[in-house]
């Protein structure tokens, strides 16, 4: 299992635009197969601020993502909407012993 976290620090004056767009990608991408959750989350700390989680079954499936048409169509339009470059995080699902 891979989990991502992408933050997203959006241009206050295109947040609206954002959650619109988000929802789309939201929806296109929980009908992909491998994913198992896609939710995004606002920050109570930071105005303008979000993170997506992602679940994925596999690396595979991080891929097909990425590659496919609704993402890459998404991140040319939050081009346009972010205060800063989006950082990605990226984890193996297993936990770890400590």
């Amino acid at each position: 299992m891979i989990i991502v976290h992408a933050k997203l620090d959006i241009l206050p004056e295109q947040e609206e635009r954002f959650l619109k767009e988000a929802n789309s990608l939201l929806a296109a991408t929980r009908a992909e197969e491998g994913n198992i959750s896609y939710e995004l989350f606002k920050s109570v700390e930071q105005e303008h601020y979000y993170t997506m989680v992602e679940i994925w079954k596999d690396f595979g499936a991080v891929q097909a993502h990425n590659s496919s048409d609704h993402f890459q169509a998404f991140v040319q339009t939050a081009k346009t909407l972010l205060a800063s470059p989006m950082e990605l995080k990226v984890f193996q699902g297993e936990p770890v012993q400590a």
